[in-house]
């Protein structure tokens, strides 16, 4: 018996042993990949190649790494939009470049960061280099990203999908849902356009959800159309009427509608590349993978002047964790920031639709720290809503582009109970307090008036809070900020008008603010730092490897996956928090 508990011994360390090396010759090999995957040689000269298909477009990239899905297949490689924007600035003096082919189909991000991705095109088309764009599907995300293009050319094969149909957004409601398993929401809000809540307790929109939704769909849209028609030559009004009437179906609806300039089949389409790159044949075409050049292009500019950019990018949550905008974290890097005699200046990137209201009043004192020492700009992207305004609506100026979503100034909270639930699956809950209310958050029963009216003031009191840090930071009277809020969400190009933002403009916008503040004359005074730092590609491995137990969403790629991420969402939520959040996402394609 003692000779087989050390046999057992012996061969539980031999598979501990052989795991951990196995382990260690993983994280090795992958760092082997990444490292020569940084290493791309270039061609010295080609055309570069911005195939959507291949990149998606994010506020911050991290480290890259090899990418692979589950079948095999290399997936997007993710590009910052910082850096897209200073690849294409140095491509356009760059004599190896000959011009940009871009094929804006399969687009993958957000509408704003495409309007920023958008006008970078647009900045490198000044050089006198070209930008070529070649669609076979398109949409409404990649025609307006392709209209940036001196030339569009469109596939002349049928048995494609064109999705260019105008915008819509979606909205899920699960009221007869809960019913149905006897789980009742309880949502205490203030603001008549906070609809962070009402898909748990309505099965339709209120009349301001309408309203707002309405709103924010048709100025994303003027906002495409008008740009699209504008570049393209062609009225406003027959865009839409020929989107309106379902007119733009074949590759020949594009070509009469001035969509495109040219029908090519994949010869056809080769022997133009060839044309204008100045080469006989297709063997002599290189193309300059877009990623590749990217991180080629990402030398580190050594300054003792800085100007850093700070991305707030998700969520903002309680905690210290890496993922999101979590407080405690984002705080540590502010005080860096703040610290660092290096930095001259910051600029605030804002792509968030809020969220825990103790979290982004931490954030926003450690701001306001900062800016009583260093200017401070805001840039808003994709998202710049609730808890995402609460921590930047006091910063020197703020940038937002045309699409972005923003303000939402309200507070709520959602609790839910499950006395119904109980009584439906036959298990008796019982709570056993030791005061009158001490079970109020034990979500076995419902809120009485008293509880209910607590709450209330609750959050009337935040909401409070909320208006007044607004009426402080855009100096604009708590009656006129209370006119505005309630809740509702703007795009930028309406916020503009209500004074929540100061200009439309870009993160590059912002940056040369910034640098304008600290006292910069030229790009060559200063160099450009991000925060956070992005995580390794150890750090991405691990945090992979954590994650690695969650199980699929069945719901994944259809239209209910949104039930489950709010379900999610909810599991996470604390029952007694009040959120200034956001509710939904938009995204185009």
């Amino acid at each position: 018996m003692k000779d087989f508990g050390k046999t057992l011994l012996a061969v539980i360390c031999g598979i501990l042993i052989v795991q951990l090396l196995g382990v260690i010759f993983f994280l090795i090999s992958i760092g082997s990949m990444a490292a020569a995957g940084s290493s791309t040689v270039l061609p010295r000269e080609g055309v570069l190649d911005i195939n959507m298909k291949d990149i998606s477009l994010v506020e911050q990239a991290q480290e890259q790494m090899p990418a692979f899905s589950p079948s095999g297949v290399e997936m997007k490689a993710s590009v910052g939009i910082w850096d897209a924007v200073c690849a294409l600035k140095t491509a356009a003096s760059d004599p190896g470049v000959k011009y940009v082919l871009l094929r804006a189909d399969e687009l993958a991000a957000g509408i704003s960061t495409v309007e920023e991705f958008r006008l970078a095109l647009s900045d490198f088309r000044k050089s006198g280099k070209s930008v070529v764009a070649y669609t076979e599907n398109p949409g409404n995300g990649s025609l307006y990203l392709a209209s940036v293009a001196d030339k569009i050319y469109m596939s002349s094969y049928h048995g494609g999908n064109p999705t260019f149909i105008g915008v819509s957004g979606r909205m899920i409601f699960l009221k007869d849902l809960f019913d149905k398993l006897g789980v009742n929401y309880q949502l205490i809000r203030h603001g008549k356009f906070k609809s962070a809540g009402e898909m748990y307790i309505k099965n339709a929109p209120s009349e301001e959800n309408r309203l707002q939704n309405k709103a924010m769909i048709d100025g994303i849209w003027k906002t495409l159309s008008g740009t699209i028609a504008e570049a393209r030559g062609i009225p406003v009004e027959t865009l839409n009427e020929l989107v309106d009437n379902l007119k733009l179906n074949f590759p020949e609806d594009f070509l009469q509608a001035g969509l495109v300039d040219e029908l090519l089949d994949h010869e056809g389409i080769v022997s133009k590349l060839c044309m204008l790159a100045q080469v006989e044949k297709a063997d002599d075409l290189h193309l300059i993978p877009f990623a590749d050049y990217v991180e080629a292009k990402k030398v580190p500019k050594i300054s003792k002047a800085n100007v850093a950019i700070l991305f707030a990018d998700g969520s903002i949550v309680d905690g210290d964790q890496p993922e999101e905008i979590a407080a405690d974290r984002f705080v540590k890097e502010i005080d860096k920031i703040r610290k660092d005699e290096s930095v001259k200046s910051v600029v605030l990137r804002v792509n968030s639709p809020g969220g825990s209201v103790v979290a982004s009043e931490k954030i926003r004192t450690a701001l306001n720290l900062l800016m009583a020492e260093k200017p401070l700009v805001a840039s808003y992207g994709n998202y710049a809503a609730s808890g995402g305004y609460w921590i930047s609506n006091g910063c020197q100026k703020i940038f937002s582009d045309a699409t972005t979503l923003t303000g939402s100034i309200g507070v709520f909270s959602l609790i839910p109970e499950f006395s119904a639930l109980s009584k439906k699956v036959g298990v008796n809950m019982v709570s056993v307090p030791s005061n009158k209310h001490s079970d109020m958050y034990s979500l076995t029963r419902p809120f009485d008036k008293t509880e209910t009216e607590v709450m209330q003031n609750y959050i009337e009191d935040i909401y409070g809070s909320f208006i007044k840090i607004v009426s402080e930071g855009r100096d604009i009277p708590v009656e006129k900020v209370d006119e505005i809020a309630q809740g509702r969400v703007w795009v930028g190009s309406d916020a503009l008008g209500i004074n929540l933002v100061d200009q439309i403009g870009s993160l590059t916008d912002a940056v040369n603010e910034a640098a304008s503040l600290a006292g910069f004359v030229s790009e060559d005074d200063y160099a450009v730092l991000s925060y956070p730092k992005p995580l390794s590609v150890l750090e991405q491995i691990m945090q992979a490897i954590g994650k690695s137990n969650e199980a699929p969403s069945i719901l994944a790629g259809t239209p209910f996956e949104a039930i489950g991420r709010a379900l999610e969402t909810l599991r996470e939520d604390q029952p007694s928090g009040a959120y200034a959040q956001l509710p939904y996402s938009i995204e185009i394609k």
